[in-house]
This record gives C-alpha cells, structure tokens and sequence, in this order.
C-alpha cells in the first residue's frame, strides 16, 4: 500500500542529522535527501549535455534516489564513518535487515519497483546514475557542515571530518557539475538557494510536530507522484515519470524568492493570488533562471509554471488542460512529454494534509491545523486521479 511508503517519506522530517554537533539550526535527514536530489539534477545536466542525450538513465537517477533515501530512514541514526564501514564489511547483513524492515512498508507496491530496490543493492555496479548520487550526498553534507563548522570550529575531530568529506568530493571530480558547483559561481548559486528552503517552515505560523522545510516537502510531493505514476495501471512513458518527478521536486521553487505565503492569505484579497503568481514568474526569469544555463530554462518553465494542470508538448507548442484519459490514450510517449499536474495537485494536497495530522497526532493541534485537515480531506477524499485510489490514502490517515 502506497500510504506506507508515504508515511515513511514524512518521518524523515523527524530524523536529526549532526546531532552529535553543535548546530545553530536543525538538520534532519527529509531536507538532507531533497536538496540532494537538486544537487544530483545539477550534476546529471551537466553530465548530459557534457556525453549526449541518453548518456544519462534518468529513471535509474530518480529511483536511486528513491532507494537510499529509504535506505537511509532505517539506517540514519548510524554515523557516518561507522555506516560506510559497517556497509563495506556487513553490507549484506545490513541491506537485509532494511529490507526486512521496509516489507510492510513496500507491500502492495510495484513489483518491478520493489525487485529493483533490491537489485540496487544486492547487484550493486559503479553506474555513473550511482556517482552523481553520491556525489551530490557529499556536496549536501558539505553544504550542511560548512554551517555547522563556522559555528564551532574549535570541537575536538571537526577538521578531520572537513577532510573526509573534502577527500570524497574529490574523488568525483571528473564529473562536471561538481567542478562548477565548485567553483562557487552561478551553479552553486542556484543549489544554496534551494538549500535556503531548508530554512523556510511550512505552516510557519502555526506551531507544529515534526516541522517539515518548504524543500523537503517538495521531495515528498516529488518522490510520492512517481510512486503514484508507477501505480497507475497503465504502463507511463520514462519522460512521464520524469516529468512528474521534478515537477514535484521543483514546483515550490519560486518560493525561494518570495517565502511560503498560506492559501488562505492567498486567497484572503481578490486578484491577490495572480499578484503573487506575477511576481514569482518576474523574480524566476530575474534571479533564479539566470543561475542556470540558458538550454535548461524550458525545462524549469515546464515544471514550475502551471505547474497543476495536465499538459503536453505538441508541435513545439505547450497544450495545457489535457485530460488523463487523452494522455493515456494518445500522448503517453516521450515524444509528447506528458506530465500530470492534476496528480501532482493532489499529491501536494496529500502532503498537507499529512503535515497537519501527523502534528495533531503528535498531540500539537490548534483550531488552524484541525480546521485544515478537515477542508482538505472533504475536498479529495473519494477521489480518484489517474487510477489512484486517494479515498483509501486519505482514509489511513485519518
């Protein structure tokens, strides 16, 4: 059943990272696998128009992140030099007990989905999809441990730490898009200001349990429509999953320019919400697209505007409003670049939804949090996008 899986994704927001350091903020494993993800897409552009279209299996990128995020909710209280000698000596034993740990999680899931998880670790092979990876894992801890290193430099084994993940970082220096994240110019640019939304809270004026960032929600929104595409009862086309995929992880990107304003403020002011959707386009084309080489702006357009509608690409034109039943029948290839924005509305409703009753369960409630599940769950539940059950997922959570 998918909602296990999801409710897994939405614990990681309570997984703390570095909590044997001093931090002058949080870090927990959720935000640490999303702006992994923008990293690892980064470098994975870089690298494609580096070799050639195709050089990169898009698909194996997404799902390898997919699985070591899952890897890690078992495993993430391990530390880090610990783990990679516990994996490199008891990687069988280890994988084992994550497999056996995640079988009633992964019930019910794609079957395929479920023997390449274990394929990617049973059958591990040095794919350049598993570099970009972990190159991208580095990157985003050395992002999260430049903050915690300028705050006490002077703990006892901090600077061999510095050095460990320097030394790994190097070792992937043949990849592109390390070198110009690393330069520290418009490429890094563009990955700190994703990793600021780390620091914006959702429901930020509303105190809840666990606190979930404006970037890992975005990952859950985007690794939780992939699940739902492979589950549709019809077989989607790779650039249909990749689609969904970053359209999930990037569709609150504009946020990073204006901060998480609330639907009900949105919605508070007549014409305020085409203000705010105005502005955001401005401020991407202004500051953000620019940190970015020109080739990839489509793309980006593509994901993070009408970011909720169902649409295509046909004749070098972008057809908004498609119905899910067209896109199955007509458009479900590569060719078309079909991408479910109804779903992914839907996904990111869910998502909300989640946030707010894991936090009431958690025993942190107000008449804002309780009022919303509720709005939320009359508005989807019985719904029934793309083949996907949504009455069964909103109803485990209830």
């Amino acid at each position: 059943m998918i909602e296990n899986i999801i409710e897994r994704f939405s614990k990681a927001a309570s997984m703390q990272r570095w909590n044997d350091h001093i931090r002058p903020v949080e870090f927990n494993e959720l935000d640490k696998q999303a702006h992994k993800m923008v990293i690892a897409y980064v470098i994975a552009r870089f690298e494609e128009e580096r070799m050639g279209p195709g050089s990169v299996d898009w698909i194996a990128l997404i799902e390898g992140g997919i699985f070591e995020f899952l890897h890690r909710t078992v495993l993430t209280d391990i530390k880090p030099p610990v783990f990679h000698r516990m994996m490199k000596e008891k990687g069988y034993e280890l994988n084992k007990h994550v497999f056996k740990k995640l079988e009633m999680d992964m019930e019910g899931l794609d079957q395929k989905f479920q023997k390449r998880f274990k394929d990617y670790y049973l059958k591990s092979t040095n794919t350049l999809e598993r570099r970009i990876l972990r190159a991208a894992h580095y990157l985003a801890t050395q992002w999260e441990f430049k903050i915690i290193y300028h705050t006490a430099p002077f703990i006892y084994g901090i600077d061999k730490t510095k050095e460990n993940i320097e030394n790994q970082i190097e070792d992937h220096y043949d990849l592109i898009g390390v070198q110009k994240i690393l330069l520290g110019k418009k490429s890094f640019g563009f990955i700190d200001l994703c990793g600021q939304l780390r620091f914006q809270k959702r429901w930020a004026h509303i105190p809840r349990i666990p606190e979930t960032s404006v970037l890992g929600h975005m990952f859950i929104v985007a690794a939780t429509s992939y699940l739902c595409t492979l589950e549709m009862g019809i077989e989607a086309c790779s650039k249909r999953l990749y689609n969904n995929f970053y359209a999930g992880l990037f569709h609150d990107l504009p946020e990073i320019l204006t901060k998480d304003i609330i639907s009900p403020v949105k919605g508070s002011v007549e014409g305020l919400k085409d203000i705010i959707k105005d502005y955001e386009d401005f401020q991407m084309n202004e500051e953000l697209l620019p940190l970015l080489p020109r080739p990839w702006h489509d793309d980006m357009k593509y994901f993070s505007e009408s970011e909720f509608s169902n649409k295509i690409k046909k004749n070098q034109k972008i057809l908004l409003g498609v119905s899910v039943h067209d896109i199955n029948e007509k458009y479900n290839k590569n060719q078309y670049c079909p991408l479910d924005g109804e779903l992914l509305h839907v996904v990111d409703r869910l998502a909300a939804f989640i946030e707010a009753k894991l936090s009431i369960d958690h025993g942190i409630k107000s008449d804002e949090l309780e009022e919303a599940a509720q709005n939320i769950f009359q508005e989807y539940n019985g719904l029934k996008i793309s083949g996907i059950d949504f009455e069964r997922i909103f109803n485990y959570f209830i």
